[in-house]
């Protein structure tokens, strides 16, 4: 409604297969580009037809690219030439644009990008490693050639640009014990730990310029204050001069302060994350306020969990003197531990949280004694 095309390009699943959500064109996109209901392809070869022509994979064969099929153009290429030119069209009509662009890459299956094979051939690391390591260079690649035809269009200096990451990496790097590619950070992907949540998150904006309202400040590339994905959309809203329609609840905080070098007086000094449900046998809410971080696990035990031994029921962190949670001190320091407690079950209420259920018993967060 503020003159925008959008488009869509890559992974979408926003939703699972026969619901509405799963063509991003439903959730207000107007061109979607390889969207569909599920996370991995089929395939990534153009050969297969992103799975399109291969019986073994046709369950999550990628929709549209047609004009790819039986060519040897990779996944990531073919989003990316499709994603440029849904740009240039915009461009030539003269409508600002709103490109989401969500690589299939680096989810499985680990098929290596032909364009970037040689490059690894002399690691030492399992051909899975090898293969993610191709996928990422493809993303990289993606991204450049993307920089550039808005250099070539001419809308590079009116183009603002984030490059972020939604969870902690779950990259397939062996059997090396305790390396993955979020270290030093601890934990991975859907995890309680900074590894699972903690992500780049890189803006580029134009130019400083007298016309230029907004400037990312140049020598400011670290921010102590927090951010999250949810505030991508306040943070888009608010660049892009738009509004919010009446009434819509919105979580995110807009960014630009941030970005700018300042302090952002909106931004609270806490974050919780709350996972109430069995997804990678999670039931914990993690609570973070200063440079203190909380872990309540509701369950401790069972699940898809390999190891037997249970798990704590309270972790307690200091991230500026241990930010790779190292060191627990729940039970060393029960006075702080219930303080976390009682304000991250005052949000949990405040938000009308769910909780998980066991005996028709609600299990609420219970303080150390």
């Amino acid at each position: 409604s503020n003159g925008y095309h959008t488009i869509f390009a890559g992974k979408a699943h926003f939703a699972p297969i026969g619901y509405e959500g799963e063509d991003p064109t439903k959730l207000g996109f107007d061109i979607n580009i390889a969207g569909c209901s599920f996370g991995a392809p089929g395939s990534y070869f153009g050969e297969d037809g992103y799975g399109n022509l291969d019986p073994k994979r046709k369950r999550r064969a990628i929709p549209g690219l047609e004009k790819y099929h039986k060519t040897d153009t990779f996944l990531s290429e073919a989003i990316t030439l499709e994603a440029k030119d849904a740009v240039t069209r915009s461009i030539q009509k003269d409508n600002p644009f709103f490109l989401y662009m969500s690589h299939y890459a680096v989810h499985s299956p680990f098929q290596s990008d032909p364009r970037f094979i040689k490059n690894y051939e002399n690691s030492k690391k399992p051909r899975p490693a090898k293969s993610f390591a191709t996928l990422i260079e493809g993303i990289d690649k993606s991204l450049g050639d993307l920089m550039d035809h808005l250099a070539d269009e001419g809308v590079a200096e009116n183009t603002l640009i984030l490059f972020v990451g939604d969870n902690g990496s779950d990259g397939p790097l062996g059997d090396t014990y305790g390396y993955f590619s979020s270290a030093p950070l601890r934990g991975k992907k859907g995890t309680c730990y900074e590894g699972g949540m903690r992500v780049p998150f890189i803006a580029s904006w134009a130019k400083a310029a007298k016309d230029n309202p907004f400037k990312i400040a140049r020598n400011h590339l670290h921010h102590e204050q927090i951010g999250t994905v949810m505030d991508i959309y306040s943070t888009i809203v608010d660049a892009s001069h738009s509004s919010s329609p009446a009434k819509h609840p919105v979580d995110g905080i807009s960014l630009l302060p941030q970005l700018s070098g300042k302090s952002n007086q909106e931004r609270p000094d806490h974050f919780m994350c709350h996972f109430p449900h069995s997804h990678r046998s999670s039931y914990f809410t993690s609570f973070r306020k200063g440079d203190w971080k909380l872990i309540y696990r509701y369950l401790t035990s069972g699940g898809k969990r390999k190891s037997k031994e249970p798990l704590p029921k309270y972790e307690l962190y200091n991230l500026k003197n241990d930010p790779y949670e190292t060191k627990n001190l729940a039970l060393g320091n029960s006075k702080k531990t219930n303080e976390m407690i009682r304000l991250m079950t005052k949000q949990l209420e405040d938000e009308n949280a769910l909780f998980p259920v066991r005996d028709d018993l609600e299990l609420r967060p219970q303080l150390i004694k």
